[in-house]
């Protein structure tokens, strides 16, 4: 579907999709455009492959590594401030709707834009509490910023995580979230 709807538009490979236009003739015999005619623009082949690539290859999540959080979690419980976290039905709701495969994507995505650089962003106030489930599995499980990331996982702030790293961290926050949907 596009912006112009789908019975507006056309689409032909390697070209790029312009809206139909039609020409009418005016009252005084000049020629005017209307929707109805189909239009396209020539597209280089590189951007038409790319195009193809993305629109054919779904994002899938990462493989995680099997990991044993029993002695993390029997640490994070004994925080008030870490057990205080739980899913709210809107939460649950929203997993419920997307699927864990896409709660674990975006998972992957915030663990590699806001904890996996060595100096995030307004790092220590860079996770919401809530506005999401990730979120609040970050703040639960001590992987909301790299001082408490390094706290609570005994991994160093100060460098970049490595991709090993960054799986862990996911690990640790779909472990979480997979315990509290239960």
């Amino acid at each position: 579907m596009s912006l112009f709807g789908a019975e507006d538009v056309e689409s032909v490979a390697g070209e790029e999709v312009v809206p139909k236009k039609v020409k009418a003739t005016t009252k005084k015999g000049q020629s005017a455009t209307k929707k109805g005619q189909s239009t396209t623009k020539k597209v280089d082949s590189k951007a038409a492959s790319a195009m193809e690539k993305a629109a054919v290859v779904p994002k899938i999540p990462k493989p995680l590594p099997e990991y044993d959080h029993t002695q993390l979690f029997e640490r994070l419980a004994r925080s008030d401030f870490r057990r205080s976290f739980h899913l709210c039905v809107q939460d649950r709701a929203y997993i419920d709707k997307k699927g864990l495969g896409t709660i674990q994507l975006h998972a992957e995505d915030f663990v590699e834009k806001r904890l996996a650089p060595a100096n995030p962003h307004n790092d220590g106030s860079q996770t919401p509490m809530r506005g999401h489930p990730v979120f609040r599995a970050q703040h639960a499980t001590g992987c909301c910023c790299r001082g408490c990331f390094e706290k609570w996982h005994h991994i160093p702030a100060g460098r970049p995580l490595t991709e090993k790293e960054q799986l862990y961290a996911v690990s640790v926050l779909m472990s979480w979230i997979r315990k509290e949907m239960k």
